[in-house]
């Protein structure tokens, strides 16, 4: 049988999850329709509208571009328009969101 300081050890390492949680899916709910980029592990960089996540760290983007990695410094190419784009989380090698994306909402209110 379980102590009264167990007991109540217990209830405050699930509210301090429950915390932790609530503010990391706050911290996400306000990343949503923001501009992103994504690097992934073969060298392209995605850019899009972020949509969602899950638990795996799937990452969907809308209206996403593809950018391949240039060969030689200077050329850049074109982007490949590629709409609704769903990148597995274990290609993901680095995440930024654009500052003008960020800025827009901070002047917005």
């Amino acid at each position: 049988m379980a102590t009264e300081s167990e007991e109540n050890g217990t209830e405050m390492q699930n509210e301090v999850e429950a915390s932790a949680y609530s503010l990391a899916r706050c911290k996400l709910e306000n990343l949503l329709n923001k501009s992103m980029r994504i690097r992934m592990t073969d060298g392209r960089t995605l850019v899009g509208l972020f949509l969602c996540t899950d638990r795996d760290c799937n990452v969907i983007l809308g209206s996403a571009q593809e950018f391949l990695k240039s060969t030689d410094s200077f050329s850049q190419g074109e982007p490949r328009v590629l709409g609704l784009a769903m990148i597995p989380g274990h290609h993901v090698v680095s995440i930024e969101v654009e500052s003008e994306s960020l800025q827009t909402t901070t002047h917005g209110l």
